[in-house]
């Protein structure tokens, strides 16, 4: 029998990105929607793209896409009769999941008991087990004292993962070395996974060194029908959060991918599990699967999967949730080609990877590729959520040329204004071990110092280019404002700074568009052969190509051979003062975020890299630490107050000499 829940109005409670991917193909199964925004997302594309919207709160995520009561509010007064919680804040919490079924909304999603019994690690992990599922050893008991925690974590033995039982995306994750770790990176997981997830329970697991990570995908109805859709390699991450992922994993063949279809199909019908989930395993060299957890929603790289099965997740989640059975079976299920997804994250990779918040001022994605994405040019990027900005995807007919179509997409495209970890992915696509398929989840790790290279002399003519285009654009301003410009000129220096280094350079016109420049005594011609607002067209050093830039006061952003670049001209201004913190004392935070942990007191005599205070970014924690040895003169940040960019938290004196 057939047991129908129609819906006609979907309230989307989440942003960015994966709201207007719902928003897509809900309109295109003639569903109106809903958004729901804080104070911070009012003109973000999600508000503007659906049919309604309401304002649920201020930025801060507990305050705002937390919030149940005005999301449920939110529903009642625009006549919502179902929600889709996308992935990441309330998509996983059993009680918004009630909630919404004790209001009488359509929860698009699993049963609040099968968040319950799936979504929480610990839990998950027991049911895992009681069914014979190869589960890591590891400890998920109640007791949380600190003490049986770092108990139990010598008898599971080092290496050791602290993970939370909620949520996902790798936040409340830590990797313990050794037992005098434990009490520092517990503190830390905890902290994070409260400031995350409202929870701050963890598990702990043996580490297993560089494994895969691996994950099947599962679709189930509410009339005990289950399928699998294959597997998604997640191995290259950075903080245990994804990077890159790609439909089938070079480390599968057919016969594995069946027994991990089955046993993860076998899970999900033992617990009368409804709609989209994910079982998420790590793979070892060996070939031996252990299940890790399971996430009762959509992921964020569903379209690596849609890519090489042609079908619409979202649209199986809408028509499972409306009461319909599933429209195929597993061998209806056919595979075709390979497909890639990168993660385009706000972010600043030499700095760690410490998230980026502020205005994309230019934005121009690739157009022969599938681009998950929110952007426009002038978007705001704010530091309250998840550093992810965009995601890229390709697909070919095999892994290589998928690989290649997207190195030719992150080429294409053009993100100025936030500092972004593009160039970084197109080092992990390039990479030798990546295109020959071996990446393990300690790729990054392993390989970090070659995929933060760059190329010098690439750098230097990105500098010669920012040159004539710094020069042109002033002078079109005098041409503008009355003055006639010269066809040739006497050799103009200038001093620009790329890349945190300042170098002198000089430029001569010759005619009215050819330019000859010299960085730091090597010399470059420059023929500029189109130039209009944003793009120029341009012969250097015989070969010709083009760039993206945008004028912005006395810095030039460029987008040049596939890499953005910052180049500002100090030409005529006094030189900018050293950047502070460099033996001053005074630590300055380094984003704008929140305050998560005071580490020391007004008074306390202190080490140079000591950790002194701890901030939240984006979800994740950055702990800054004491510039010089001294004692603590001033503190002037509390736990829970919200601070900008460079504002000093912390100041240390030197000690007083007898």
């Amino acid at each position: 029998m057939t047991v129908s829940t129609p819906f006609h109005k979907i309230l989307i409670a989440n942003r960015g990105e994966i709201a207007l991917r719902v928003i897509r193909t809900a309109r295109a199964m003639g569903y109106m929607t809903v958004a729901v925004y804080s104070t911070a997302d009012l003109h973000s594309r999600h508000v503007l793209e659906a049919d309604q919207a309401v304002c649920i709160g201020e930025p801060l995520p507990a305050q705002s896409y937390l919030n149940v009561d005005s999301i449920i509010e939110a529903a009642r007064q625009t006549g919502a009769d179902a929600v889709h919680p996308g992935y990441g804040f309330l998509a996983e919490n059993a009680s918004f999941a009630k909630a919404c079924r004790d209001a009488g909304l359509v929860f698009i999603g699993p049963s609040p008991e099968a968040i319950i019994a799936m979504g929480h690690k610990a839990g998950a992990k027991k049911i895992m087990m009681d069914a014979g599922v190869p589960c890591i050893p590891g400890y998920q008991g109640e007791d949380q004292s600190a003490a049986r925690l770092l108990s139990e974590a010598e008898r599971v033995g080092f290496p050791v993962m602290i993970k939370a039982t909620a949520g996902g995306g790798g936040r409340g994750m830590r990797l313990v070395s050794a037992a005098k770790e434990f009490p520092d990176l517990l503190r830390s997981a905890q902290s994070e996974a409260q400031n995350a997830f409202g929870d701050p329970e963890v598990i702990l697991e043996r580490a297993i060194t560089t494994p895969r990570h691996i994950e099947i995908q599962v679709f189930a109805d509410r009339y005990g029908h289950a399928i699998h859709l294959g597997e998604r390699d997640c191995s290259v991450q950075r903080r245990h959060q994804k990077v890159i992922e790609e439909a089938p994993s070079p480390a599968v063949d057919a016969a594995l991918r069946d027994r991990m279809g089955a046993t993860a199909v076998a899970a999900v019908k033992a617990i009368g599990y409804e709609g989209a989930g994910t079982l998420e395993f790590l793979l070892d060299q060996d070939g031996h699967f252990y299940f890790m957890e399971m996430n009762t929603r959509l992921q964020v790289e569903h379209p690596v999967t849609e890519a090489i099965t042609g079908l619409d997740l979202v649209e199986l989640q809408l028509r499972v949730a409306a009461g319909e059975r599933l429209p195929l079976k597993q061998e209806d299920v056919v595979f075709q080609g390979h497909a890639i997804e990168v993660r385009l994250c706000a972010e600043d990779v030499s700095k760690g990877f410490m998230p980026q918040s502020g205005t994309m001022l230019l934005w121009q994605a690739p157009g022969s590729l599938r681009v998950e994405q929110a952007l426009s040019s002038g978007a705001e990027i704010p530091p309250y959520y998840d550093s992810m900005i965009a995601k890229i995807i390709a697909h070919g007919t095999s892994r290589d040329e998928a690989r290649r179509r997207l190195m030719l997409g992150l080429h294409q495209t053009v993100a100025l204004g936030v500092t972004t970890n593009q160039v970084f992915l197109g080092s992990c696509l390039r990479h030798p071990v990546f295109a020959a398929g071996g990446a393990t989840t300690g790729f990054i790790a392993e390989h970090q110092e070659q995929l933060l290279q760059t190329e010098g002399l690439a750098r230097e003519r990105a500098l010669a280019v920012a040159a004539v285009l710094l020069f042109e654009t002033t002078n079109e301003r005098s041409t503008q404002s009355g003055l006639r410009r010269l066809a040739h000129s006497l050799p103009v220096g200038m001093l620009l700074e790329i890349d945190n280094a300042r170098h002198k350079v000089q430029i001569t016109q010759s005619s009215s568009h050819c330019f000859e420049i010299q960085v730091e005594g090597r010399q470059h011609v420059i023929d500029l052969v189109g130039f209009a607002p944003q793009q120029a067209r341009l012969v250097v050093d015989g070969v010709m190509e083009s760039a993206a830039f945008l004028r912005d006061g006395s810095q030039l952003l460029l987008h040049y051979r596939g890499q953005p670049v910052a180049v500002n001209d100090h030409t005529r201004s006094a030189a900018l003062r050293s950047a502070a913190g460099d033996g001053d004392g005074k630590v300055r935070a380094s984003m704008n975020g929140r305050v998560v942990a005071v580490l020391v007191a007004e008074g306390d005599l202190v080490e140079a890299g000591q950790p002194i205070i701890t901030l939240e970014a984006m979800k994740m924690e950055h702990v800054h630490v004491a510039p010089v040895s001294g004692r603590v003169s001033a503190l002037s940040a509390a736990v829970g107050e919200q601070v900008t960019l460079r504002r000093v938290l912390v100041e240390i004196a030197a000690p007083a000499t007898s």
